[in-house]
């Protein structure tokens, strides 16, 4: 689905698609010249008659288990459809030590685990370290131990956030979820859902992955929905109607509006 409505989006923009990137009556005519006002059902029938084909689609799931580093879903993926990954699944262990960590809330032994792994990544990655100790201070914060979080803020946090105004805006909205009785439910609770663990995660992932010389960008998958977004806005920008992908995580598609 994805890859069809990145396909369809993307050459609905562009000007200089083929014919047999888009099916066309009139291949010198331009989708968007040709209809003023896309409906939801020619969108459909558009994607349903763009064949991706199947080992494009595992090459795709495979690579995110693999740069995401789910290890276990790699290797049952590998044994269901035969794709073999871009690298040894074991050399995914020590991501995944590091991933867990984080996840659970355990920042300072995957900072630990890191500076073991690749010494000088932190010290070369200073908003990347900033946000594993932004982290920690979430987690005390999370755990109710104020003194202990300001105390880490004065001394590990204060000067990073005096000498970038980046990092300051970040902290004082870490240090905001201690004027909420109910921090989770204050403008800033978002940095205490697990999502925002997942972000930094991510973040690490990809700058061990660029420190090993792996693959450094985002999984393909990713990519794609980037892609996807952009020809949105893309769309919307130049005031064109178009059924809309409303919801990411389900493909929903909404009629033009």
């Amino acid at each position: 689905m994805f890859l069809t409505i990145a396909s369809i989006t993307y050459h609905t923009i562009s000007p200089n698609c083929s014919a047999q990137q888009l099916p066309s009556s009139d291949p010198a005519m331009s989708y968007t010249e040709k209809h003023e006002n896309i409906s939801r059902a020619d969108w459909m029938g558009r994607l349903d008659g763009l064949h991706i084909q199947r080992a494009d689609m595992n090459k795709l799931i495979m690579n995110y288990l693999v740069t995401e580093g789910f290890k276990e879903a790699a290797e049952k993926f590998q044994q269901e459809s035969g794709v073999e990954p871009s690298l040894e699944l074991e050399s995914l262990d020590d991501r995944i030590r590091i991933r867990d960590a984080i996840q659970s809330g355990r920042i300072q032994e995957a900072t630990a685990l890191v500076n073991l792994l690749h010494p000088e990544l932190l010290d070369n990655d200073r908003y990347l370290y900033f946000h594993l100790q932004q982290l920690h201070l979430i987690e005390l914060i999370r755990a109710g131990r104020v003194e202990e979080a300001l105390h880490f803020a004065q001394e590990q946090l204060s000067e990073a956030g005096e000498s970038d105004p980046t990092v300051l805006t970040e902290l004082e909205r870490t240090l905001a979820l201690l004027a909420f009785d109910e921090p989770l439910k204050s403008p800033f609770g978002d940095l205490l859902h697990p999502t925002h663990r997942q972000k930094v995660a991510s973040e690490l992932n990809a700058a061990i992955l660029q420190m090993e010389g792996r693959e450094t960008t985002a999984p393909r998958l990713s990519s794609l929905l980037k892609l996807i977004l952009w020809a949105q806005d893309e769309l919307d920008r130049k005031k064109i109607k178009y059924p809309n992908m409303s919801n990411l995580a389900t493909a929903s598609i909404d009629s033009p509006k």
